[in-house]
């Protein structure tokens, strides 16, 4: 799941500025767990907006905002009430597509993207994947080093934990002991000594397009 935060409520005024007409656009699906772009998150922005002397001409909720398909056909009626620009309640990802779609209307982010998260119980995630596009989870024992390491070591750990927990954020338990703990339990210590390459993010070229069909 995207995780997003809402912004503070004085930077979206800020984004928005002389608009007098708003659309809204929400998403019923991360951003709606998250409680930062459902239907009581799209009341809430219209009531302060309206307050503020905004007229909000139109909401409408995508199921995905990053499915361009859906987006498409539910910016029908925020294109149609022609405002002066939208906000969307979603992820970056999901701001960009919607964008597509606004006849050259601005689109503005409700929510700061934060992380891909594991829902490890109602209303907290916990940070889980960077999308580096080099996973190493067959090596680590399914834990990821650049997440739950706090410098992203990938060939073990930096010798300062204590007691078990990181030296860069006592909290947090040391990933590399968790990832040996993880081996050990299901037999895999050998694969400690392996060597993984440092992460080499000058070998992406962004942005990325992956198609299923090939090349496009």
């Amino acid at each position: 799941m995207i995780i997003t935060q809402k912004k503070p409520i004085d930077e979206i005024m800020a984004m928005v500025a002389d608009a007098k007409t708003v659309g809204i656009v929400g998403c019923g699906s991360c951003a709606t767990a998250c409680q930062t772009g459902g239907e009581p998150q799209i009341a809430e922005l219209t009531a302060v907006l309206e307050q503020a002397g905004k007229k909000v001409v139109a909401t409408t909720v995508a199921d995905y905002c990053c499915m361009n398909l859906g987006v498409k056909t539910k910016m029908k009626a925020i294109n149609a009430a022609e405002p002066d620009c939208v906000i969307c309640m979603s992820c970056g990802d999901g701001v960009q597509c919607v964008a597509k779609n606004a006849n050259n209307k601005p689109v503005y982010p409700s929510n700061n993207t934060m992380y891909l998260g594991e829902a490890v119980k109602f209303g907290v995630w916990e940070e889980a994947c960077r999308f580096c596009g080099e996973c190493v989870l067959g090596q680590t024992g399914a834990i990821c080093p650049i997440t739950q390491c706090a410098k992203s070591l990938v060939n073990g750990p930096c010798g300062g934990q204590k007691n078990g927990k990181c030296e860069v954020n006592p909290e947090n338990d040391c990933a590399w002991i968790k990832i040996y703990k993880r081996l050990e339990a299901t037999g895999q210590l050998e694969k400690l000594t392996q060597t993984r390459k440092d992460k080499g993010y000058g070998d992406f070229a962004y942005p990325r397009t992956i198609s299923l069909r090939g090349k496009k």
